[in-house]
């Protein structure tokens, strides 16, 4: 197939690969049925092709063929070589030979300022600075003052050649002049960029298969481009595309839709599939000369002459390359994922789902591992460069507000480029482990044009499970209806989850509580123990202290006891008092005391019979006195006691 692409494109002149790829698969890869599909002609349906080679290839294949190439007409004199042109491939019948001469390629640009409009026809191998310099002349502006945008790839030098732009044949750009103080300039170019950053939502009606698709759109999106998105979206290229509803002011397809006179903020159209192709201006085949010659035989690839097949298609500039969505060799998911979700801002905007920044397994364990009433669906958006869906579903559903906000309410989103093919390797490997083998398998085989992929995985109690797998040729209904459709399954699943972990709680609780009340059980007999310990333990000290106070005043009286002097007889010659005592107990203790003793003997004597002075009081009888003062005094001299 490599060789059919340069062929085609040099017969048709269609730049658009994606668009000569669907040509060809519509004509089961059959040449000559898709070039008269789209160059039909006047004498009938093409039968045989013939390659036209140099002169030096020319005569080899004549002697060959066994025999000479008849002379080209005079319009093409073989004795003037050709200087810019170069070979190409053509379709020719038996009559003829179809020579293809590369001329240059002429590029028209409608350049609006204020209210002024100038249009330009150009080279491709011209520069940025050589449109500048005739809109000086033409605009009264200066180069240096003047910014010149509009450019598909973003801005530009004025040294960038329009060849590496890879533009269409008929563009629409403006002009900007921030640095010229005028009042009516600045109001002019802020109303125009306003309109470009305006979100245009187009209703678009595919009238056979009956269905509508709401497509938004920023105004700096042109014509062409929109028709490209449909293309994908309903497998009608390009050039099949009747349309109707467009503005008679949109006659350019290379005219931003913000200065195309589409109604703000909707705009309905429809679109259907036409019998044969659109008819393309006449300039865009003025490069291709028609001269007789002999029947030939089928196309030689394009290497023949030299020509790389990157080359002839424009994909080898860097210029046209996008910036990969995530590096091929990143150290960690986290890293990659950062670069992802960078590029995928830069590229569609800021409006996006919230990427999970980290890797499979954290994602999973947020979505799946907390409690039953936080968790959540993952969504993981798996992203080819290769695949020509990948910029309408990530601009038309994945920044879709409605699926950006529904994303972020019900879904954990994890994103990964499969581009690269260890990017690819790499995550197989991730899902094999959290996932099994069957999900391996099933990503392995989606081919590349059928990708963005959505995969919508519900965590279980012993596995995961892929609920969904969305295609990239979906529509933002049928996205919507079926994550839709994921998220009830989940809420069903999710209730269950939510009611036996209820369940599960309110027997822990009760356990808990239990548990609570035994410990507290616990600790009331463990301090009852204790206050019965301590308890006894006072009274075995009181005890211990009574008897050592009892010991002690024992002691006492045996001392008080042992130091009283002798009791005097009753006839001995000096004077005796006898006392007659009575004790709280009403019992009487009797004694004789010398009348020259102390009064602190009889003290002492009351004390050896357990009565202790500190305790008691000794009082007479009659008169009632207290004569614990007068211990140092001797019972002759007290009145008080002779009685």
């Amino acid at each position: 197939t490599s060789s059919l692409y340069p062929t085609f494109w040099a017969c048709t002149g269609i730049d658009n690969i994606a668009e000569a790829i669907t040509l060809l698969e519509l004509n089961n890869w059959d040449l000559v049925a898709a070039i008269n599909g789209v160059i039909p002609q006047e004498n009938g349906i093409l039968q045989r092709y013939s390659l036209i080679l140099p002169p030096s290839h020319s005569e080899a294949a004549d002697a060959a063929a066994g025999g000479p190439v008849p002379p080209p007409p005079s319009t093409a004199s073989s004795s003037s070589p050709p200087s810019s042109s170069t070979s190409a491939f053509c379709p020719v019948n038996a009559s003829s030979r179809h020579i293809v001469e590369r001329q240059p390629r002429m590029l028209n640009f409608r350049v609006e300022y204020r209210q002024r409009t100038v249009e330009l026809v150009l080279e491709e191998g011209s520069t940025v600075g050589e449109i500048k310099r005739i809109l000086e002349t033409e605009l009264a502006v200066p180069v240096s003052k003047m910014q010149l945008k509009g450019w598909k790839s973003g801005d530009v030098s004025d040294s960038t050649l329009l060849r590496s732009l890879h533009l269409p044949k008929n563009n629409s750009l403006y002009v900007l002049t921030p640095d010229l103080a005028s009042t009516a300039s600045t109001s002019t170019n802020s109303a125009l960029q306003d309109s470009l950053n305006q979100n245009f939502l187009l209703v678009i009606n595919h009238r056979e298969a009956q269905r509508d698709y709401n497509l938004n759109f920023p105004g700096s999106r042109t014509i062409q481009e929109v028709k490209r998105n449909i293309s994908d979206l309903t497998n009608i290229p390009v050039r099949y595309q009747q349309w109707e509803g467009w503005p008679t002011s949109a006659s350019d397809d290379s005219m931003t839709l913000a200065l195309s006179g589409i109604s703000y903020p909707c705009h309905h159209l429809s679109v259907c599939r036409r019998s044969s192709p659109a008819t393309e201006p006449t300039e865009e085949c003025s490069d291709v000369h028609m001269i007789s010659d002999s029947e030939g035989d089928d196309f030689e690839d394009a290497s023949e002459f030299g020509v790389d097949d990157s080359e002839m298609f424009g994909v080898g500039s860097s210029s046209c390359r996008k910036s990969p969505m995530m590096p091929e060799n990143s150290e960690n998911e986290a890293d990659a994922l950062l670069h992802f979700t960078a590029e995928f801002s830069s590229r569609y905007g800021e409006s996006h789902p919230m990427f999970f920044i980290g890797s499979l397994e954290a994602a999973s364990q947020e979505a799946f591992y907390g409690k039953a009433r936080d968790r959540k669906l993952l969504a993981i958006y798996l992203h080819n460069d290769d695949s020509v869906l990948g910029n309408v579903f990530c601009s038309q559903m994945m920044c879709a507000e409605s699926i950006v906000s529904y994303l972020s309410q019900n879904f954990i989103t994890w994103a990964w480029d499969v581009t690269k093919e260890a990017n690819k390797a790499r995550l197989l490997t991730m899902c094999t482990r959290h996932f099994g083998s069957v999900v391996t398998q099933t990503i392995r085989t989606y081919k590349i044009d059928q990708f963005p992929l959505l995969l919508i995985v519900m965590g279980k109690r012993t596995s995961n499970e892929v609920l969904n797998v969305i295609q990239g040729n979906t529509t933002l209904d049928e996205l919507m209806m079926r994550l839709m459709g994921a998220v009830e399954i989940f809420t069903a699943q999710q209730q269950e989850d939510i009611k036996d972990e209820d369940e599960r709680e309110a027997r822990e609780m009760v356990k808990r509580e239990q548990d609570e009340a035994y410990r507290l059980s616990l600790e009331a007999d463990r301090k009852k123990r204790e206050a019965q310990e301590k308890e006894e333990a006072e009274q075995v000290r009181l005890e211990r202290m009574r008897k050592e106070q009892e010991e002690e005043k024992e002691a006492i009286r045996l001392s008080l006891e042992q130091a009283l002097p002798p009791e005097p007889e009753e006839e001995a010659g000096e004077q005796i008092s006898k006392l007659r005592i009575r004790t709280p107990s009403g019992e009487f203790l009797e004694r004789r005391f010398l009348g020259s003793c102390k009064l602190q003997v009889l003290f002492d004597f009351v004390a050896s019979k357990g009565f202790p002075f500190e305790e008691f009081k000794l009082l007479t009888t009659f008169p009632r006195r207290n004569v614990s003062g007068k211990r140092g005094k001797c019972f002759r001299d007290l009145s008080e006691l002779k009685s």
